[in-house]
């Protein structure tokens, strides 16, 4: 008689299972993540077809239903408190959604989460908040420094999942904040909390207990060094939202981003500056971008990216100077580096500028991180302004996407990005003349109409 197995391999990526480790994941390709990790024990045949039998013959009918029968109705959502982060959500909390919140250690993931609970405490809902990594006293002395909390916020410190289970059954809050999910485990999987099996079961255990009994449950999730939630992709595809909360820990603004919203768009960013008190949104992100830009600086420029339905105006830097080795040095910071050495190749031939000889570095001002094609426009006349030592006017507005053959094509909602330059006070805009040819003049603000690269560049 062949012996049970009592252990399986689980690719890390996408939770494949396989009862040998393999080199390449078959179902994600990825290479080298197939770990070992204890399986649960099955029972006994016998018991099982019996138990089977069983449940099939308790278990109701189900009946399906017509897409007339269907009642849509708007869902009801709680606000948060944070304008930004409602926007982030789709207009506030979904009853009964799944929410994972993922960001590098220190970046204000629990911060965040304390203040929104605070707040939906004082709103008069009934909310608890579970950690498995401080205790209650790291908890308030956290609280203390984003101020008074009232109303009916309870905390909690526990790992085991089935306690947790059976204390949100009881205590019947609206609101579930878990931090975080790769402390949390169950005692029918063998395995150690934080891997695979128990990622996945703690966070499907959450899902059910979300959508049965109509809480809201946000998770707090750790990220690997790539930047992504640490676990089994399969998280992601479990829960209904996926934030991810960006910027650099020794900077004082966050970006909260969507990449998954089934309530919501995925485009919509929110923008934090991390005070004393906690988290403060920023309102109006280009103002708070654009401070302290120099005036007479050559290769500064203002561009406009545009995300999901705000326009945000940044600064775009760059720097041209000769190499000092036989190999000129290309450096992005907060854009595509291909996207650069693609750009100084089409002013190499397509306007005959001896770019090869020539160090170049670019940065997004502030540490923003932006890849939208309409960068392009601002990047090559940022490069050109250095090179020919010339400073651009501070008050104008630069956007439009390049191409290879160096013609400069047109962007979307060309006409909301001018409008949100006028409102800061720009006087004057580039931007392609498709876009100009469609759209209705702007008080306050000049319109630059370019084709190509060649017409931009001699308006420097």
């Amino acid at each position: 008689m062949a012996k049970a197995r009592t252990t399986a391999f689980f690719c890390s990526e996408c939770g494949y299972e396989s009862s040998k480790w393999m080199g390449q994941c078959p179902a994600c390709k990825a290479w080298n993540t197939m770990v070992e990790e204890p399986i649960a024990k099955s029972s006994p045949s016998g018991a099982s077809s019996s138990l089977g039998a069983g449940r099939r013959s308790l278990a109701p009918a189900v009946k399906p239903a017509l897409l007339s029968e269907i009642d849509l109705q708007e869902q009801d959502r709680i606000s948060t408190g944070f304008k930004e982060l409602d926007r982030v959500l789709g207009d506030g909390i979904v009853n009964g959604s799944l929410v994972l919140v993922g960001g590098d250690p220190g970046i204000g993931k629990s911060t965040l989460l304390l203040q929104v609970c605070r707040h939906l405490a004082g709103a008069g809902h009934r909310v608890l908040y579970i950690s498995g990594e401080e205790s209650l006293k790291q908890i308030k002395m956290r609280a203390n420094r984003i101020g008074e909390v009232q109303g009916d916020l309870r905390f909690l410190c526990e790992t085991n999942l089935d306690r947790i289970d059976r204390t949100i059954e009881a205590e019947k809050p609206e609101i579930v904040v878990i931090d975080s999910i790769q402390t949390m485990y169950r005692e029918e999987v063998s395995s150690a909390p934080g891997s695979v099996s128990q990622v996945r079961e703690s966070t499907s255990m959450l899902m059910q207990t979300a959508k049965t009994q109509g809480i809201a449950i946000f998770v707090v999730g750790h990220v690997t060094k790539e930047g992504v939630v640490a676990g089994p992709r399969v998280l992601e595809h479990m829960v209904d939202t996926v934030l991810y909360f960006e910027g650099d820990r020794n900077a004082s603004y966050r970006i909260l981003r969507s990449v998954k919203n089934r309530f919501g768009s995925t485009n919509e960013i929110g923008v934090f500056e991390m005070a004393e008190q906690g988290l403060v949104e920023v309102e109006n992100p280009s103002e708070f971008m654009l401070n302290g830009r120099p005036e007479e600086a050559s290769g500064a420029v203002v561009a406009c990216s545009l995300e999901g339905t705000r326009p945000i105006l940044l600064e775009v830097q760059a720097l041209v100077a000769e190499t000092s080795f036989g190999m000129p040095r290309r450096t992005a910071a907060g854009t595509d580096y291909n996207r650069v050495n693609l750009l100084m190749a089409v002013l190499e031939k397509r306007c005959r500028y001896d770019l090869g000889r020539l160090d170049a570095y670019v940065n997004i001002a502030g540490g923003m991180k932006m890849n939208e094609p309409a960068l392009d426009l601002a990047i090559v006349m940022a490069l050109m302004s250095s090179y020919k030592d010339r400073p651009v006017d501070p008050r104008m507005l630069i956007f439009g996407e390049v191409g290879l053959s160096g013609e400069v094509r047109a962007v979307s909602q060309a006409e909301q990005r001018v409008r949100e330059a006028a409102k800061l006070g720009f006087t004057a805009c580039i931007l392609p003349q498709v876009c100009l040819e469609k759209m209705k003049p702007v008080d306050g603000i000049k319109l630059h109409g370019v084709k190509n690269v060649r017409e931009a560049i001699g308006l420097l």
